[in-house]
């Protein structure tokens, strides 16, 4: 018994070691990147440095809503009370059976013609995609019933706190690209320091360092969904080819196919393709981001993961391919999207390693026999990982600590522990949900309850 344990232990721990270093190398990796490209860069551009736009145009606002009565009425009073742009109009999507939202959006719409109610066909949830579309046809109604075009599209949720310059970058810089996505900033909601921050500390290290590095090789930009711009031309030619809905109803994370999508298309690359625009409020000053408040229940926090893991690793996979061919920057930064679901094995091999050597340990001292040393060659392995480790939380430390200051940077070391625990959580529910999608299931929206900050002065 003590021999098999030995040897369960010694095979989930090489699995583990193997796969940490061959992670741990390719983190290491990026941040090489990163670091090159930040010492040829200059300073971050502020607002002020941006140029008028050549031909101004309205911008168009599309927020999807389906149960978000709690939070959708703040949100739209706070983006007409922050952007600072002279042509906007907000779209929100609503569902017939969903009336709470529809009456919260219309109490707005009846104080500013600014904001449009939109009600759906069919009864909701659907899919998020399949919602947009809805947007979609009204404002071309509009179009048709203004003669005004539309210059942009914005996308927003329904919890997010807009930045009042957003508009205006966008307005300036879809002049020369197809897309533009800002950051995103989680808020931390103190009551639950650890669910909510470890989305800070993610967003922390993927929107100042990620992104940044996929754009100074030239890949593709996936949006996040929120606080990103499409030039309308480039999402018509889109619609042109979807048979009239430019967002893919199909998809659960149909932000992220559509910024992979346009890098593709001869459309996307005459505008200038996507860029990541990272400008700050002024010279020296904070980063231009949207901000909101991401799930702070564990429950929560698993369903909106696992819902990520499956429209990004699992069908994602099948429905956008690995790019360009031969093109190994681009399948690089693809196989970092997918590589969830391999270090979710990874992390389960690390604790069944650490549960078979406390058990041999246990059962070599009940019995007397001697522990068997570790080979020379795992114990270099093990040493390499340690240093691997250390340098990744030091690292994801420092990007929390820039974004959110020194003593979220300290948190950031224990929230690395719960985030695995949630991706282990959404990594079995999304290896499910993918299976019955796989054999017919509907696609439903499984969003999360949301909460709109109320300290808005303080943001």
């Amino acid at each position: 018994m003590i021999a098999v344990v030995d040897v369960c232990a010694r095979e989930a721990m090489l699995f583990a070691a193997i796969g940490f270093l061959i992670g741990g190398i390719d983190d290491a990796t990026i941040d090489l990147v990163y670091a090159r490209h930040r010492g040829r860069r200059g300073a971050v551009p502020s607002v002020a440095d941006l140029r008028s736009p050549d031909e101004p145009g309205r911008i168009a606002v599309f927020v999807a809503a389906w149960d978000e009565a709690a939070v959708i009425g703040a949100m739209l009073s706070n983006a007409l009370a922050r952007f600072d742009h002279p042509d906007y109009r907000i779209y929100v999507g609503t569902y017939p059976n969903d009336r709470a939202t529809i009456w919260a959006v219309a109490a707005v719409a009846a104080r500013d013609p600014r904001v449009r109610l939109i009600v759906g066909r069919e009864d909701g949830p659907t899919t998020k995609a399949d919602c947009l579309n809805t947007i979609w046809r009204a404002m071309l109604r509009d179009e048709m019933c203004d003669g005004m075009p539309v210059k942009a599209i914005v996308l927003h949720d329904a919890e997010d706190v807009v930045h009042p310059a957003e508009l205006r970058i966008f307005d300036v810089m879809t002049e020369r690209h197809a897309v533009v996505q800002l950051p995103v900033h989680p808020l931390i909601d103190p009551r639950a320091r650890f669910v909510s921050g470890h989305y800070a500390d993610e967003f922390a290290e993927a929107h100042s360092k990620t992104l940044v590095v996929r754009q100074a090789l030239g890949a593709s930009l996936p949006l996040a969904g929120v606080g990103c711009a499409i030039e309308r031309i480039c999402l018509g030619h889109i619609a042109e080819r979807r048979h009239g809905a430019p967002f893919d109803a199909g998809s659960l994370t149909e932000d992220y196919e559509l910024g992979l999508l346009i890098a593709g298309l001869d459309a996307g690359k005459r505008r200038g393709g996507g860029v990541f625009a990272r400008i700050a409020e002024y010279p020296g000053g904070p980063i231009v981001a949207v901000r909101a408040y991401f799930p702070a229940r564990i429950d929560a926090a698993v369903r909106q993961k696992t819902r990520w893991m499956i429209g990004i690793a699992l069908a994602g996979w099948d429905r956008v391919g690995w790019g360009r061919a031969r093109d190994w920057r681009e399948h690089w930064m693809r196989m970092r999207d997918r590589r969830a679901p391999v270090a979710v094995l990874v992390l389960i091999a690390a604790y069944l390693a650490a549960l078979f050597w406390a058990t041999s340990a246990i059962l070599h001292a009940i019995s007397g026999i001697p522990p068997v040393a570790l080979s020379p060659a795992m114990t270099v392995l093990l040493t390499i990982n340690s240093g691997l480790l250390v340098w990744r939380l030091a690292v994801r430390a420092a990007f929390t600590g820039r974004a959110y200051g020194w003593r979220q940077a300290l948190w950031s070391l224990p929230r690395a522990v719960v985030g695995n625990f949630i991706a282990l959580a959404a990594a079995q529910r999304a290896v499910f949900q993918y299976i019955a999608m796989l054999r017919g299931a509907a696609l439903r929206w499984d969003k999360t309850a949301h909460a709109f900050p109320d300290d808005l002065h303080e943001r």
